[in-house]
């Protein structure tokens, strides 16, 4: 990046030179008969501290009630996903890898913690509830009853809001003043009659004086999708699972017992067999699979509940403003049973006793192999609690210094709590001593506490039900991100101008950042009667960090000429910041706009900005961690790869989940961005409630703080033996461990453009309102230098990976039409098509539509009814292979099918 050694009048005036042209998006307001082109205004709230009538120079969509609930939707997230300038997303889909019952914001694909999401101009505390806490906003902790509107900027905005906005601004507002009460009863279920979901929502407001007090509640509770129950994830394309419930056992003493040549992959027996007669077993064939995906979820469920307070009361010398929120969520995830950690290699052993192995001999030694899935001991659950809350208090007047000038403070604190419980795990030490047939002759340490109530194992037959209890394990994490800040701000008139006034807006900000994550003590205690793990969760190293910073900005909107010939508008907005973080240092980031109107109805506008994200304390200070990841290794069957030699030629991948271990990294730095937008808005003055606008942007991000991924970091290795020393193997070619963690890569680069069209049609047999929201993907490249000092470079338009795709268009169509007490909705959701890499050949994944409608009654000024159907056609997602086990892209695509929904309102 630049050191910034131009000024912003400079750039602003090249700027001006060169004609670049941003875009600012249209409303999508409710028309009335004897509404005009000169009443269709450009959205430009959010992107200035100045208070101002008029436009400013960056794009800005605002989405109101009706577009928020045009397809049903009971999340904030589900409704701003579908937005076209948004890419993949986390949601409630799937089991493995998922949310943990998030809900996020991939504004510009460019990343969950490059979008900044706003409250009523406010910051919102980080997210928490998954293994560890998370380092951008759940939008599943704002409940969307309180939502009025929702502005989404799409540009850089870090000389105004400071870090983290370096894709763009959500910012959420809030109903203000309101007076009334409200009721919402909504109901919903797919076509396959699942996913039934319920939401009440009740919103009340009362002026008391000059004072408004408003309160608000919501509950919603959303059930589970099994992969069973949609065709796309009955089965994994990548295959089944090698082992059976009833185990897979190799042993090589088995040769002297059993009278038949015993194969490669050991004995097993058929189910409802009897496992204690010697002739129930037989070898092993290919035919030993289990889907270990089968009654896994295709969409988890979610319940959430919320309560929020607000009072604006007037004051004589100033407005107080309180907030106050309560959300609380409980989701889960559902897994397979507990896969077998029995090996012999790992310290465990089958005693020579009839109690708990009939075959007469020990099963132990580095040949010693069991492969099963616990199903007595259940499906693994993981489920999660979330409790949010957040009180803020605000204070606003104005200030008499010859014209008019207004400041404002807020102080808002918050805290997300999350407790994660693992459910159905195995006491790993419980299980050894079990298998020993509880006998502690000969071992050294003190297993008096597992002796205690010990029941002998036998991994030959079903497990008892007080095997199960002995064996089983319940893990509990803790975690949490709390947030203070602070902010005042003055903005006024600074002088009088021939083109009018010089705005001004200036201000400060402290904030401060912790996150804690506490993992379960006994799972990274150290094992006792086995040298694996205590237990069959994954052991993690606690975070504790925290860091705070100091900012001050200062913005200026200088008008330049009006009502002249050929210029009815040319106005400059230029705006700076200087934040110091404990962490890393200080920094001063800027901006530049330009708004250039040659006659009413047309504008040309264009900004530069310069960005900056500091590393988060997740990224900074996460504790090592082990989880899996779903890989397809590219050394399986193809050894002659030129990161494949040494794998054995005969290895073939079973497992395709393996060990993935990740931590922080404190030698991060600083992100740095340069963001340009050029566009053009038009409002033809010959055709009324018409516009158009198109909107090109190119951002490039310095040192971005990314993964390889796991199945990048095996594709590099074995296609350009690249990066391979962070691989580990065990010597059947088996993978044992991949590491993987943030680093600065080199940069980044996106370019694109977005399309926004609106025309609205009033007549006396009913009004019609048309939008489309168009938004492509020209370029999406990263650079990455590799261990050896090489630097890779790919560009992503137009193909798919794991968990995330980048369709070159994305797009969305609305028709409302509205007659008496009638309204009738028809909407439209494209997502273009990609191509994904299998074995080094690109694999095509089709366009998909979705369509959706709604119709809606409104009985009388107080109760309407709505009836709606989403994904009317039934459209799946497209199958995917580089998505192995759940066979689609679960941030990219919709996988409910046909959803209807029935939703009840009363006015009173």
């Amino acid at each position: 990046m630049p050191s910034f050694p131009k000024t912003l009048l400079s750039l602003s005036i090249t700027f001006a030179c060169f004609g670049m042209t941003p875009l600012v998006l249209a409303q999508q307001s409710e028309i009335g008969n004897e509404q005009t082109a000169d009443q269709l205004e450009v959205i430009a709230i959010t992107g200035s501290r100045i208070k101002r009538q008029g436009d400013t120079p960056s794009p800005v969509q605002e989405l109101d009630l009706e577009a928020l609930n045009q397809t049903g939707a009971v999340s904030l997230g589900d409704a701003l996903q579908e937005l076209p300038s948004v890419g993949a997303s986390l949601n409630g889909n799937g089991s493995g890898g998922t949310s943990h019952g998030t809900s996020s914001l991939n504004l510009r694909n460019l990343g969950n913690n490059r979008s900044l999401v706003l409250v009523n101009g406010q910051r919102w505390v980080n997210g928490a509830g998954t293994r560890g806490f998370r380092d951008f906003v759940d939008l599943n902790t704002i409940p969307q009853v309180i939502v009025k509107r929702v502005e989404v900027l799409q540009d850089g905005a870090t000389a105004i809001y400071g870090a983290d906005a370096i894709a763009g601004v959500v910012n959420i507002y809030t109903h203000n003043e309101y007076v009334g009460a409200s009721a919402k009863a909504y109901y919903g279920q797919s076509s396959e009659g699942d996913r039934d979901t319920v939401n009440i929502d009740v919103l009340m407001g009362r002026d008391f004086g000059e004072s408004n007090l408003m309160f608000a509640a919501s509950f919603t509770d959303q059930n589970a999708i099994y992969t069973q129950d949609r065709d796309i994830t009955a089965v994994p394309l990548n295959g089944l699972s090698t082992g059976t419930p009833e185990g897979l056992f190799r042993e090589s003493s088995l040769n002297s017992v059993l009278a038949f040549t015993i194969p490669s992959g050991g004995i097993t027996r058929d189910p409802n067999s009897d496992g204690s007669d010697l002739d129930s077993w037989r070898g092993v064939t290919s035919d030993d699979n289990y889907n270990r995906y089968d009654n896994n979820y295709v969409v988890g469920p979610n319940k959430r509940a919320a309560l929020y307070f607000q009072a604006l009361v007037p004051m004589e010398v100033a407005n107080l403003r309180i907030e106050a929120l309560y959300n609380r969520r409980e989701s889960d995830q559902q897994f397979s049973p507990a896969l077998s950690p029995i090996r012999g290699s790992r310290g465990f052993a089958i005693a020579n006793d009839p109690s708990v192995n009939p075959f007469g001999v020990e099963f132990s030694g580095s040949d010693f192999r069991h492969t099963s899935f616990m199903v007595e001991n259940g499906y693994r659950v993981n489920d999660q609690t979330v409790e949010t809350m957040r009180f803020g208090i605000g204070l606003d007047g104005e200030i008499d210094l010859g014209s008019d000038w207004a400041w404002d403070s807020f102080l808002s604190w918050a805290k997300n709590s999350g407790e994660f419980t693992s459910n159905n795990q195995l006491n790993l030490d419980k299980l050894a001593l079990g298998l020993q047939a509880c006998n502690t002759a000969g071992i050294a340490v003190d297993v008096s506490d597992l002796a205690s109530g010990c029941v002998p194992v036998n991994l030959f037959n079903p497990l008892s039900d007080a095997m199960v209890d002995y064996i089983n394990f319940t893990g509990k994490d803790e975690n949490e991100a709390s947030q203070i800040n602070f902010t005042l701000n003055i903005t006024g008139t600074l002088l009088a101008l021939t083109a009018g006034d010089l705005g001004i807006a200036a201000g400060i900000e402290y904030r401060k950042e912790k996150g804690k994550d506490t993992p379960d003590n006994f799972i990274n205690s150290e094992p006792r009667l086995n040298n694996y793990r205590p237990t069959s969760s994954s052991p993690r190293v606690g975070t504790d960090g925290e860091y705070d910073l100091k900012e001050a900005y200062v913005e200026l909107n200088i008008p330049l000429i009006k009502d002249a010939p050929f210029a009815d508008l040319l106005e400059v907005s230029l705006a700076t910041r200087f934040s110091d973080y404990s962490t890393f240092g200080s920094t001063t980031n800027s901006k530049a706009g330009i708004l250039y109107s040659p006659t009413e109805g047309l504008s040309f506008r264009a900004t530069w900005a310069e960005g900056f994200r500091a590393p988060s304390i997740l990224e900074l200070f996460e504790g090592e961690r082990v989880s899996s990841s779903p890989v397809l290794d590219p050394c399986s069957g193809n050894p002659s790869l030129p990161g494949c030699i040494g794998v054995p030629s005969n290895y073939v991948q079973g497992e395709t989940n393996v060990q993935l271990t990740t931590g922080g990294n404190g030698l991060l730095k600083p992100e740095t961005s340069e963001n340009i937008s050029y566009g053009v808005v038009f409002f033809p003055t010959f055709m009324d409630n018409f516009s158009v606008t198109l909107d090109w942007y190119d951002i490039e991000i310095d040192n971005t703080i990314s993964l390889f991924g796991p199945q990048a970091v095996l594709d590099l290795c074995a296609t350009q033996s690249k990066n391979c020393e962070v691989i580990s193997r065990a010597n059947n070619g088996e993978i044992v461990n991949i590491i993987d963690g943030p680093v600065n890569l080199n940069n980044t680069r996106v370019e694109g453009m977005d399309v926004f069209m609106r025309y609205a049609i009033a007549s006396d047999v009913g009004d019609w309102n048309f939008t489309l929201n168009l938004s492509k993907l020209d370029e999406f490249e990263e650079s990455a230098t590799l261990s050896d000092g090489t630097v890779r470079v790919e560009n992503k338009v137009g193909n798919a990976y794991l968990r995330e795709a980048f369709p070159e268009w994305r797009g969305s169509f609305t028709s409302n039409y509205k007659i008496a007490a009638w309204s009738l909705n028809y909407n439209l959701r494209y997502i273009g098509d990609t191509n994904e890499m299998v074995e080094e050949q690109p694999r095509h994944i089709g366009s998909v539509l979705y369509h959706n409608a709604y119709i809606n009654y409104a009985f009388d000024d107080a109760i309407s009814i709505k009836l709606g159907v989403n994904n009317i056609g039934n459209k799946q997602p497209p199958s995917s292979l580089t998505n192995p086990n759940i066979n689609y892209d679960q941030n990219t695509y919709n996988p409910i099918g046909r959803f209807t929904y029935l939703q009840l309102s009363y006015q009173f």
